[in-house]
């Protein structure tokens, strides 16, 4: 038998919280970030979910070859680009668009001798300072890129947010006003609202929106869970209770002794670890669910197993479900007592977790 960590994905969940991001992009187009495996959810799963998207974000070629092989037809934007000038070749083989964010990228297209206009979004560094052109060199940028006979003429720009997460913070603000004064009296469509800006920032919706963890129901704004803003969790990850040990006033549960029992007391233990992708830097008091009743991690994270407080769950029976994060339980919750935030979590699935579907 295999184990019993499962993450089911609620296909049902992913759809409306296209819908959602739709309705507040206030007509703006949705370009659907699905990096990283989807969030962990499944890169094609997902973007058969998403088909009603606009456009496809991803974070390498490599992504655009496993959409594409799957059936995807929608625009795929590379939002890391070109990375070496053999790249120019597979992104026309596969109709990928590239953004372009150093003068590297400048000087390999002008280098290719295809012909073929490539299409390209044009990337400003407005303070995030990570990945972009200074304000100083993106015109000079965008000039070039249009003299290039090999890039299509309709050049979008785009820039990314550092801080769109806090909503009174004032350098969202200020980075996209850098971006209206680099960019102003040029055409081209603008992107420059992620999943936070969607929330909380309605004036940087421009043309197209970029939401990434929202569709898959997660928040990164502080004390707030993605149900508050009408999203729905797409994953729920679960295990199964597959002990419990009545365990003595003064034990120590777990490496090295970090909780002790208060007094005489039933401890579960739950077929999940950071082999699976649950954090290892969880700390003793991270809610789980079992018998419908939310109950405290204690002891260590260890690879395979968690120990948990059954004093609030008499009722616990061995083999019974365990949700480490869903609907009951949304995984910010989880991420807060991690030290991290929702996207780790899901992106963190592990190959021994078993995927399931579901039309919820």
């Amino acid at each position: 038998m295999s184990r019993a960590t499962s993450a089911t994905i609620h296909l049902g969940a992913l759809r409306d919280n296209l819908a959602r991001a739709r309705e507040l992009g206030g007509g703006a187009r949705i370009m659907a970030v699905v990096k990283a495996d989807g969030y962990g959810h499944g890169l094609e799963r997902v973007a058969r979910a998403f088909a009603a998207a606009d456009a496809f974000g991803v974070a390498c070629i490599a992504d655009g070859q496993r959409l594409r092989a799957a059936g995807v037809r929608q625009r795929i934007v590379v939002l890391s680009g070109i990375d070496e000038p053999a790249d120019i070749a597979e992104m026309h083989r596969l109709d990928l668009e590239s953004a372009v964010h150093h003068a590297a990228q400048i000087d390999w297209l002008a280098a290719d001798r295809d012909r073929r206009p490539l299409r390209v979004w044009l990337k400003l560094d407005s303070g995030m300072h990570r990945l972009g052109f200074a304000p100083s060199h993106a015109r000079k940028a965008y000039e070039r890129l249009r003299s290039l006979p090999n890039v299509d003429p309709a050049i979008a720009l785009m820039t990314h947010f550092a801080n769109s997460d806090v909503f009174d913070d004032a350098q969202t603000p200020a980075q996209a006003g850098v971006f209206d004064a680099t960019f102003a009296g040029i055409d081209g469509e603008r992107t420059l609202a992620n999943s936070a800006a969607v929330l909380g920032w309605r004036d940087a919706r421009a043309d197209w929106i970029r939401p990434g963890g929202l569709l898959y129901g997660i928040s990164v704004v502080a004390g707030r869970v993605g149900a508050d803003f009408g999203f729905r969790p797409a994953m729920t990850f679960a295990s199964k209770l597959v002990a419990i040990n009545r365990i003595a006033k003064g034990e120590a549960i777990g490496y090295a002794a970090t909780w002790r029992c208060p007094e005489d007391m039933d401890i579960g233990v739950v077929q999940v670890g950071y082999g699976d992708g649950y954090p290892r830097s969880a700390a003793a008091g991270t809610p789980v669910r079992v018998a419908g009743v939310d109950v405290p991690l204690v002891g260590r994270v260890s690879m395979d197993l968690i120990t948990i407080d059954l004093r609030t769950a008499p009722g616990a029976r061995v083999g019974d479900r365990v949700v480490l994060w869903g609907d009951a339980l949304p995984v910010e919750r989880i991420a807060a007592h991690a030290g991290t935030i929702g996207y780790e979590l899901t992106c963190g699935m592990t190959r021994r977790v078993r995927f399931l579907e579901d039309e919820r």
